[in-house]
């Protein structure tokens, strides 16, 4: 049987397959039957679906013997088909020799048709249709089409100075001040905030970002011209790339644009809007911190007014100046007139022993002595009880109360006065540093401009390219070769 019948035959298979429901095809009983069936029209097409039913039920003895009888009729049917084919009349030889000219014309004309077929049928092939095709409509994208896209580089770190030491070690804990902050956040906060919608709205503003990434580039590469506010974000952080050396702090910006001059632009107008917002951080920082000192310096200053306050209110109420010297010039006093009232006592014992009662001398020195003793009993009236005196109008309260009551308010006032000096003191230093930079951004390399493209990476996007190629069209050809084996 020649390989044309074979392939007529399986072309028949495949139509039937095709026809048949699945149920059918993949049921050895029922395409027994159909066998059966098709074996008065078909004989050949009865063997190859036969042939089918032994690979379904390859044990079964019935089906291998119909398969042979059916091997056996087509044999005896293909050599009958060969005899009567030799038997033709060998009036045709004579034909053909006339016509031995014309044919080799027309072989002429079926080489040449061939070779067109051929040339056809190449371009026809799979891989010609999903890999050449495609690859070269790549590679003239990547050489001849693709718009060149040209990156900027700037390399900024951020530095905090240390000019704590000179605050008070209280107020410094308790305003937060002098504890060193984390470099690594600081430059996630500056990442954050440059690929964030209000640097976006910033660039929009005063370099027209959207317009530039809508008009240039190729029809690929470009930014659609109906993209929201979230696609404009999205292709700016495409084409915006921050890079951050852990070890040494430093931040590295990296931006694409469709021209060098507005690559370097950008690139810039981003460093400077970033310095702009890491030094109001320091600043909102610092003045948050500094209005907490002044809060605390108020209350400090608010307890030193009290103090004073109290101090003067209790002065005007008892009537001193300074209860600690009048109680002490009221003790000399009493000393004194104890003093005295010894002396006046032992001069009057003298007289006594010498003279009368009623003697001028000893009367006057008796007096004088009643007189001392009263003063004496005042006086101590004075530093016990107080009542009605002239200098001192407390209500009866004891000078050793008064004295007790007004050290307890010079002990507050002392203290509330040195906390004052201290707080006047931080209060001045936390100012001074306070308007210092607590976070500055130290520009390392400025913005360049670029002369070479970067983009597209031509070379590496083709080879890229290639390698998915053939990877799927490997993998598809094996889930084919599968596919059809199991059929």
């Amino acid at each position: 049987m020649s390989q044309q019948a074979v392939d007529t035959i399986e072309q028949r298979f495949t139509e039937l397959h095709k026809r048949t429901s699945t149920e059918v095809w993949n049921d050895g009983d029922k395409l027994f039957k159909l066998s059966q069936d098709i074996e008065k029209t078909d004989i050949y097409l009865a063997r190859r679906v036969m042939q089918r039913v032994r690979i379904l039920q390859p044990d079964r003895p019935k089906i291998k013997m119909h398969l042979k009888r059916l091997s056996d009729e087509v044999a005896l049917h293909a050599k009958q088909t060969q005899t009567s084919t030799s038997t033709e009349p060998s009036t045709k030889q004579s034909e053909n020799k006339k016509n031995s000219e014309e044919k080799k014309n027309k072989l002429d004309n079926f080489f040449s048709k061939l070779n067109t077929n051929f040339i056809s049928k190449k371009w026809a092939q799979p891989w010609v249709l999903l890999l050449a095709v495609p690859f070269a409509l790549f590679v003239f994208y990547q050489l001849v089409w693709a718009a060149p896209r040209f990156e900027s580089r700037a390399q900024l770190i951020i530095q905090q100075p240390d000019g704590m030491a000179t605050m008070d070690p209280s107020m410094a804990l308790l305003s937060g001040l002098g504890v060193g902050g984390n470099s690594t956040a600081d430059t996630e906060i500056a990442k954050a905030y440059i690929h964030s919608e209000d640097m976006l709205n910033y660039l929009q503003t005063h370099n027209n970002l959207k317009d530039h990434y809508q008009k240039g580039g190729d029809v690929f590469s470009r930014l659609s011209s109906d993209a929201s506010i979230e696609d404009l974000l999205n292709f700016y952080i495409d084409h915006t790339t921050i890079e951050i050396d852990e070890a040494s702090g430093v931040i590295k910006i990296l931006v694409q644009g469709f021209t060098p001059e507005f690559a370097n632009t950008l690139t810039q107008a981003i460093v400077n809007r970033a310095e702009w917002y890491i030094n109001s951080i320091g600043h909102q920082l610092a003045d948050a911190q500094l209005q907490f000192i002044r809060l605390e310096h108020a209350k400090v200053e608010q307890r030193l007014r009290d103090a004073q306050k109290k101090t003067l209110a209790f002065q005007q109420k008892n009537n001193l100046l300074d209860p600690e010297a009048e109680g002490l010039a009221l003790q000399q006093i009493t000393y004194g007139l104890e003093g005295q009232i010894a002396t006046k006592s032992a001069q009057l014992k003298g007289l006594r022993s010498t003279m009368t009662e009623k003697a001028p001398q000893v009367v006057v020195l008796a007096s004088e002595l009643s007189a001392l003793k009263t003063q004496l009993e005042l006086e101590r009236d004075r530093l016990s009880t107080q009542q009605g005196t002239n200098n001192i109008k407390n209500n009866g309260t004891s000078v050793s109360e008064v004295l007790a009551q007004f050290s307890d308010l010079k002990i507050e006032l002392e203290l509330a006065l040195k906390g004052y000096t201290s707080s006047e003191v931080s209060l001045d230093k936390a100012r001074i540093e306070a308007y210092r930079q607590l976070k500055y951004l130290v520009v390392v390399e400025s913005a360049t401009l670029p002369q070479d493209n970067k983009y597209p990476a031509t070379l590496y996007n083709i080879l890229l390219f290639a390698v998915l190629q053939l990877m799927l069209f490997g993998i598809g050809k094996i889930v084919l070769a599968t596919v059809k084996e199991l059929r």
